[in-house]
């Protein structure tokens, strides 16, 4: 499985409709995509000084499915113009890691 991480920051003003916004457009959008080999999305949050943060963590099952969804240049982030202007500023590509597995206590 290949985990896709990206980073995006927002101002406290405008996080809320930031988060709105993945969760009411931009995630129905991707799954809209069916892509195959794409297993979840999860968003966590992070309060900072004077900024949020917003960590985006998806699932593929290998590579092939990552480019499928983003395209041969896959590192390359995705973010939609909407979300852009309402964030302060982003990762401009996303990392990708081998999941090796988990424990559930």
């Amino acid at each position: 499985m290949i985990v896709r991480i990206w980073h995006g920051y927002t101002t406290p003003e405008n996080a809320k409709e930031y988060q709105n916004l993945l969760f009411e457009e931009v995630w129905p959008g991707i799954e809209d995509k069916n892509v195959n080999g794409y297993k979840s999305i999860e968003l966590i949050r992070r309060e900072l000084e004077n900024e949020v943060e917003f960590i985006t963590i998806m699932k593929f099952d290998d590579i092939n499915a990552v480019i499928e969804f983003a395209g041969t240049n896959y590192q390359e982030a995705y973010v939609p113009q909407r979300a852009r202007l309402l964030l302060k500023r982003f990762d401009s590509s996303s990392q990708h890691y081998e999941h090796l597995g988990a424990v559930n206590y």
